[in-house]
């Protein structure tokens, strides 16, 4: 059975892998498409967050298929409940993605704001969270993941300064309220990565030393809506 089961593990990790990839190349095109003004990318996102979907169905079908069939324990118990959970974030994710895209539809023909905060930092530090967590998974490492579980806070701060500054803007410019508001809206979708970002980190922490490190101070995500 040992030999049956390191297979199955191996195949669930490819497949994880496989989502996470996926859900990383749908942020990079919603938020591209947003910077850039860009309605048929934008599109391509919304379209395309169906095959997120049907990865994530998968992916727990497998778990559950490993822990009816073969119980592990141990470390190999910690990867698949590492694992679901991941996998539940990761789809959020993909909808986050498409959310922004929708942000980013809607304002494809509008005119550009020419706003003093650097949103493209901003999303950079949200795409480099999760990519830094998807790393930390393959290579089970927990430093790693400790640095992503960090830098949350960094994203929050981008996300408070970026709402702080909007009612200034608003009143200079009261024609682009509609766009104003779309960047608020996407702010808060890039903070939310991060929080996403955050619980895959701590679960990889989970998997690699079986700490559970949710609610400790300074650190954890947010699992909520």
């Amino acid at each position: 059975m040992t030999v049956f089961l390191t297979k199955e593990l191996e195949a669930l990790k490819k497949m994880i892998l496989s989502e996470g990839a996926r859900v990383e190349e749908a942020i990079a095109r919603a938020i591209r498409a947003f910077l850039e003004r860009d309605f048929e990318q934008a599109e391509a996102v919304i379209q395309a967050d169906s095959v997120i979907d049907r990865m994530e169905i998968e992916v727990e079908e497998e778990c559950i298929n490993i822990l009816a069939l073969y119980q592990p324990v141990a470390n190999d118990l910690r990867f698949v409940v590492a694992v679901l959970k991941i996998n539940n974030d990761l789809e959020r994710m993909g909808d986050i993605a498409a959310n922004i895209a929708k942000r980013a539809a809607r304002i494809a023909a509008r005119a550009r704001m020419d706003m003093d905060f650097d949103f493209a930092k901003m999303a950079a530090k949200a795409q480099s969270m999760v990519r830094r967590s998807i790393d930390a998974l393959v290579n089970r490492d927990v430093a790693l993941a400790r640095q992503v579980c960090a830098d949350d806070d960094e994203l929050d701060a981008m996300r408070h300064d970026l709402h702080d500054r909007a009612p200034h803007r608003m009143e200079q410019t009261p024609e682009q309220a509609d766009v104003l508001l779309q960047y608020l809206a996407v702010a808060r979708h890039l903070e939310r990565l991060g929080d996403m970002a955050t619980n895959v980190a701590e679960d990889v922490i989970y998997m690699v030393e079986g700490e559970i490190i949710r609610h400790q101070t300074g650190l954890g995500g947010d699992r909520g809506d």
